[in-house]
């Protein structure tokens, strides 16, 4: 095969529409934009959204909540999850979850939620807990370091 031998498969490419050819063409005289009016004109037309002066839909339409920018998006792990997965006294830290690939991407932070029991002491890095985490890890002779 040579260059030159390339073809567009064959009723993949189209002609383009010749506009204003004489009546003949079928679209000669008005070339298929009708008589007058705004739509007839060159560069005429109405934006998105326009309804003819009536106020469009999106205005008429209340303004529903907000988006805070500084939110915090933690990747969240339980109680259960690290009961699982680690030995007695082992150090749990945001590298080594993502390096084991427990979890995809550390995001904001590592949040420890305390659903489930823990029954070993581990000491567990991370940047924020809750209350009832807390109180499991310490109930268990675990330590906690926010980062």
């Amino acid at each position: 095969m040579r260059l030159e031998d390339l073809r567009p498969t064959p009723g993949s490419r189209q002609k383009s529409k010749r506009l204003g050819r004489g009546h003949a063409s079928g679209l000669g005289k008005t070339s298929g934009k009708g008589h007058k009016g705004q739509k007839a004109r060159s560069g005429g037309g109405v934006r998105i959204g326009f309804e003819g002066g009536q106020t469009p839909i999106y205005r008429r339409l209340p303004m529903k909540g907000f988006k805070n920018i500084n939110k915090k998006h933690y990747c969240v792990l339980n109680l259960k999850f690290l009961e699982e997965k680690f030995q007695p006294n082992q150090e749990v830290t945001p590298e080594l979850l993502l390096k084991k690939g427990y979890v995809k991407k550390i995001m904001d932070g590592i949040k420890i939620l305390g659903d489930g029991e823990l029954s070993k002491p581990l000491i567990i890095k991370a940047h924020a807990f809750s209350k009832k985490a807390v109180e499991k890890i310490e109930a268990a002779g675990g330590r906690i370091e926010v980062i």
